[in-house]
This record gives C-alpha cells, sequence and structure tokens, in this order.
C-alpha cells in the first residue's frame, strides 16, 4: 500500500533525495555566470593601460566588452530556454558551461581588445544558457511546496555573486594579471561540468510541439535591436539620437511582429495569453524595474566610492558586502513573509525600502559616514530579497512545470533589459547633468581638452593629472559637480522604484485566505529522466 506521503510527491524519489545537492551544483553554474557580469567593473582600469600591463582598450572598446556580452545574453536568453526545454535542461547547461569555460580561457589569452570584445561574446553565448536553466531545473527538481525556499537560496545566491565579483577581481589584480579575471572561470566550470553529470537529471517539455522557426528569430532580432539601442543611446547620453531612436524603434516594431504571430500561431514559442494573468506581467514588471533601478544605482555608486571618497577597486568592492550579506539572510526567508503577509504586501514594502534607499543618496556628500553607505547598501540588499523571491515564485509557478525554461528566460529577460535600460538610462541622466556642472569650471582649458574633461569625473580627473599642479582647482569643482549628478540621478531611481511599488500594489494578489492554503493548481508532470 501506498503511504499518503509517497504519494504526494511528483518528483522521482532518486531525485528527491539529492535535491539541494542538486540545488548547489545549479548555484555554483549560476554563480560564475552572474560574477564574471561584475567582475570586469574592477579590471577595466587595468585593461585600459597599454601592454604589457593590460590591451590599451579605448573607452569605447572597454564599453563594448561589457556591452557586447549584454547583447548576446540578452538576445538568446529566451531562445535558450526554449530550446532547453526541447532537448533537456541538462544537455543545456552542459553545453552552456563548455562555451562559457572556452570564451573563458581564450578573453584571458587576448592580444586585443578586439579578440576581448569577441571571446566575451563567446561567454555571454555560453552563459545565456546556463542562466534560465538553472531555475528550470530547480522547478523540476522541487515539489511546489519547497519551491519557494529554493528560489529563495537561489536568489541569495545571484545577490552573493554581485557582490563578491569586485572582490574576487581586486585579489586577483592585486597578485595576478588583468587575464586572471577570466582565466579564474576555467577550474570551476571543470567542477561543476564533473558535478552536475553525476547528480542532475534531466528534464524537458514532453510535448514540446513543432519548433517555431520564424518566432524565434524574430524574438532574437528584436531583443538584439532593442538592447543595441538602448546601450548605443546610454553611450551617446543622448537618447533623441536619429541612429538610437531607429534602432529602438525597429527593435519594438519587431517585437511587436512577433507577438503578432505568435498570437496567431498554432505552435508558438511564447504563449503570450500568459500576459494576459495581470499577477504574472505585473511580477515581470517589478522585476524589470527593481534592476532598472538597482543597476543605475551600482553604476554611480562605483564612482562615489573610487572617484570622490578615493577608494581602491577592492575596498570598493568591500563595501558591497553589506548589500550581499542582506540577500543571503533574507532571501531565503522571504517566503515565509510572504506567508504571513501575502506577495502584495511583500513586495510592495520591499520596492518602498529600495525608493528609500535610493532617494537616500540625494543627501550624501564627500564626507558623509561611510557606515551610513553601508546601512543604506544593507537595507537595500534587504528589500531585493522581498522582490526577487516572491516575484520569482509567482512567475515559475504561473506556467506549467514543463515550461520552465520558458518562465525562467522571461524572467531573466525582462531582468537583463530592465537592467541595461537602468545603466543606460541613468547612466545619461548622470553624464547629462555632470557635463552641465562641470562645463562652466573648464572655461581656462584648451578647447580640445575641455570636451574630453567633460566626459565624466573620471575624464576630469584624469586631466587634472595631466596638468599637475594646475589641475588641482579642477578636483574639488569635479566632485561637487559629480555629487550633484548622483543627486539627480537618485531621484530618477526612486521615481522609477516607486512606480513599481504602485504596479505591484495594484495587480499582485494579497494574502490568501485560510481555507485556501495548502491548494495547488492542477500542473502537468515534466519528464524526468
Amino acid at each position: 500500500m501506498t503511504t499518503p506521503a509517497a504519494s504526494a510527491h511528483r518528483i522521482p524519489e532518486a531525485v528527491h533525495r539529492r535535491r539541494w545537492a542538486i540545488l548547489g551544483v545549479l548555484m555554483l553554474s549560476l554563480l560564475i555566470v552572474v560574477l564574471d557580469n561584475s567582475i570586469l567593473n574592477v579590471a577595466i582600469k587595468t585593461i585600459s593601460t597599454p601592454a604589457p600591463t593590460g590591451l590599451g582598450a579605448t573607452q569605447s572598446e572597454l564599453e563594448w566588452a561589457i556591452n557586447a556580452y549584454t547583447l548576446v545574453f540578452a538576445g538568446l536568453l529566451f531562445t535558450a530556454g526554449l530550446i532547453g526545454d526541447r532537448l533537456g535542461r541538462k544537455k543545456v547547461l552542459l553545453g552552456g558551461l563548455v562555451i562559457f569555460g572556452a570564451g573563458s580561457a581564450l578573453a584571458a589569452e587576448s592580444g586585443s581588445p578586439g579578440q576581448l570584445i569577441a571571446f566575451r561574446a563567446l561567454m555571454a553565448l555560453g552563459a545565456a544558457f546556463v542562466m534560465p536553466a538553472t531555475l528550470a531545473v530547480l522547478m523540476n527538481v522541487f515539489e511546489r511546496e519547497e519551491q519557494p525556499k529554493a528560489i529563495g537560496i537561489w536568489a541569495g545566491g545571484v545577490g552573493l555573486a554581485i557582490a563578491i565579483g569586485p572582490i574576487t577581481g581586486g585579489l586577483l589584480l592585486d597578485h595576478f594579471w588583468w587575464g586572471s579575471v577570466f582565466l579564474i572561470n576555467v577550474p570551476i566550470v571543470i567542477i561543476a561540468l564533473a558535478l552536475m553529470m553525476w547528480l542532475v537529471p534531466d528534464s524537458r517539455d514532453p510535448r514540446p510541439g513543432r519548433v517555431d522557426p520564424l518566432g524565434v528569430v524574430l524574438s532574437v532580432v528584436g531583443l538584439v535591436l532593442l538592447v543595441y539601442g538602448i546601450i548605443k543611446g546610454g553611450e551617446l547620453a543622448d537618447f533623441t539620437n536619429g541612429t538610437v531612436l531607429a534602432t529602438i524603434a525597429a527593435g519594438v516594431v519587431v517585437l511587436a511582429a512577433f507577438v503578432i504571430f505568435e498570437k496567431r500561431s498554432d505552435h508558438p514559442s511564447l504563449d503570450v495569453t500568459y500576459f494576459k494573468n495581470k499577477v504574472f506581467s505585473a511580477a515581470m514588471s517589478a522585476i524589470a524595474l527593481v534592476f532598472f533601478a538597482l543597476m543605475g544605482v551600482t553604476f554611480f555608486s562605483v564612482f562615489y566610492t573610487q572617484s570622490v571618497r578615493g577608494y581602491s577597486p577592492l575596498e570598493s568592492g568591500l563595501l558591497m558586502l553589506p548589500l550581499a550579506a542582506a540577500q543571503m539572510i533574507f532571501a531565503p526567508r522571504a517566503r515565509l513573509v510572504v506567508d504571513r503577509f501575502g506577495n502584495k504586501a511583500t513586495t510592495t514594502a520591499g520596492l518602498l525600502v529600495i525608493a528609500a534607499t535610493l532617494a537616500s543618496f540625494a543627501a550624501f556628500e564627500a564626507d558623509t559616514p561611510i557606515w551610513i553607505l553601508e546601512v543604506v547598501f544593507f537595507l537595500m540588499g534587504a528589500g531585493m530579497a522581498h522582490i526577487m523571491t516572491p516575484t520569482s515564485v509567482v512567475i515559475m509557478q504561473a506556467l506549467p512545470r514543463e515550461k520552465a525554461g520558458s518562465a525562467s528566460a522571461l524572467s531573466n529577460t525582462f531582468r537583463q533589459v530592465g537592467g541595461a535600460l537602468g545603466i543606460a538610462v541613468l547612466g545619461s541622466v548622470l553624464s547629462t547633468a555632470y557635463r552641465n556642472g562641470i562645463e562652466g569650471k573648464l572655461g581656462l582649458l584648451p578647447p580640445g581638452l575641455r570636451d574630453t574633461a567633460g566626459e565624466s569625473i573620471e575624464a576630469t580627473l584624469g586631466v587634472a593629472a595631466k596638468l599637475g599642479p594646475r589641475g588641482q582647482a579642477l578636483i574639488g569643482p569635479a566632485n561637487d559637480s559629480f555629487l550633484h549628478a548622483m543627486h539627480v540621478t537618485a531621484l530618477w531611481g526612486t521615481g522609477v522604484a516607486l512606480v513599481g511599488a504602485v504596479v505591484v500594489a495594484v495587480f499582485l494578489p494579497g494574502k490568501a485566505p485560510a481555507s485556501e492554503k495548502g491548494k495547488e493548481e492542477p500542473e502537468l508532470v515534466a519528464a524526468v529522466e
């Protein structure tokens, strides 16, 4: 006779027993993909140094070393999720890790900025297949009642990786050459591959339907055009530029065509009717908006700690630890808050905390006690934990389990596009406000130097250093102009976070009645091999 406990399990018993070990392997895979995105920021200054110390990369080449990764990653996430659902998530994870590891080894040995940009794009190709597959596998090895806890731990791992990237990069650059920030990925990839082949089961959509090649092409082209336009707008600090507007408009048009085609297709890559679910759409919007605000503040906080406050890259990385600590502490426990107060109250409160912490940057000055910044980062991490965990659970449980790859890819795509928009738009606001503030202080410089010095605080300080004692007079105005620009940018970010709070307060569900607790929506069982 089958016991009730046994019959309740939808996951094979052998897989169920090793589910936490599997989560550990997934976290290791996730760690290197997310960590690498933040680790490069520390190495930028070294890579811009002429050979043999660096590659002598220009500002534009450095931006594309970062942007090439974002562009390929965001453009292929959705397609990678579809392929994982069809071919098997374990196969896609293993293949993605191999590509990512190979790209890392090649990037470490780059002989020119052009090679570095190309190999970063190759790394992003691998990462696009790894990121959605980790969450999709998680959904297929944990029972529904344990998924919120597992997703909370997964979200905490994302926060940890974002914070330890700069610290790891700083330590490596203190002892090794710039390529070590990429080469460090290779042994981790080898360990992850070995553990994955041993522990992780394969799973796929048992009824994937026919291939939708036109839908896939439209999604990739639309996302690449949209993200490229956003990046270009941020690079030029001008979203009214003809090329920028045309590229973004083309991306929107292609994505609109994708939605129309998918609605009419009898075998769509994406069932767009999911977005008729206001809860699902609100959760997606919350993820995009919180990353818009957060990536923007991370962008200007690096300049604040290093350029204005004079901290080293390693010290700046260490200053981010409270953010990571808060995510690790609160993300796995956020489900308990949801159980007590519901998704609406938890996520709205999280976004209000994010808005408050962003607004606090508008009061920061050059001599603000550093412990206040640490408290702000800790509260920011706590706010993120109470947004990411509940919204990820809502998104992943809104779709049938066999569509987990598509659900994960969609949430990650919204996160990447939101983050890219945050850096581009808030970076543009920062750049414009800084240029407006510093222009009147550069009158004594030659016209050529004046344009260069007005680009950013780093550019102004670079010109000041070249001028020697005469340049000292530029340092004070540069700091003042940057602080004013940071205050303006922080308030823009605050406004975006408040919009997110309104969206989730209106559309996310409140606390479920006690009579409905424990009930599960019917879901199809995925094929787990």
